[in-house]
């Protein structure tokens, strides 16, 4: 098994990262592949409304690495969504990257790219609006039929200089307990697909 994030920080290896890297902790402990994509000094462009994805089960544009992240996202088990807090909501990164996939799987709908994964947001605030960026990815996973993963609180942490949520015991302590519960869900997903073939 195998689970993708997506960090849409402008900080390479920032606060988002390090929230990330502690839900990864516990699911290489639960022998769980990761990988993350780290978007700092790239730019996802905004969906040009052209319908052309439609039938191809990805995007046609090439410009920049939309078709590459979207690709790891079908091939994942899991997807984790990471995304500062940046004026009340997610990144511009994470906005247009989220806009395209959306696009990508409504035009190929009868394919269920991501059919029955598992999904869980993180997100690193300043001070307010980590609830809006939440909604905002947990919504992609809804319109998805995919599974969405809680913890013991919101998953979230506090820090606005790279390294500031470390200090952010209750924040990191969540994020543990949603690696937790995401591998939990993962395996238990696994086993009934190949024990019952239901899924």
């Amino acid at each position: 098994m195998k689970v993708l994030a997506i960090n849409s920080s402008a900080r390479k290896d920032g606060n988002t990262a390090i929230l990330i890297n502690t839900v990864f902790e516990e699911l290489h402990q639960a022998g769980i592949e990761t990988e993350m994509v780290q978007l700092s000094g790239k730019i996802i462009e905004p969906c040009k409304a052209c319908w052309a994805c439609g039938g191809r089960k990805n995007c046609v544009h090439k410009k920049d690495l939309f078709q590459e992240i979207f690709n790891k996202m079908t091939q994942a088990d899991g997807i984790i969504l990471g995304s500062p807090v940046y004026t009340a909501n997610i990144s511009a990164n994470m906005q247009a990257l989220l806009e395209r996939a959306s696009v990508v799987t409504d035009m190929n709908r009868n394919e269920n790219l991501f059919w029955h994964k598992v999904g869980a947001a993180v997100t690193a605030a300043r001070r307010g609006g980590a609830l809006n960026a939440l909604d905002a990815m947990n919504h992609f996973f809804m319109l998805q039929n995919m599974f969405i993963v809680g913890s013991s609180y919101w998953p979230m942490a506090y820090g606005q200089m790279p390294g500031d949520v470390e200090k952010d015991e209750e924040g990191l302590a969540t994020m543990k307990n949603l690696g937790r519960n995401m591998a939990h869900l993962l395996i238990s997903l696994n086993a009934a697909d190949r024990h019952k073939g239901i899924f």
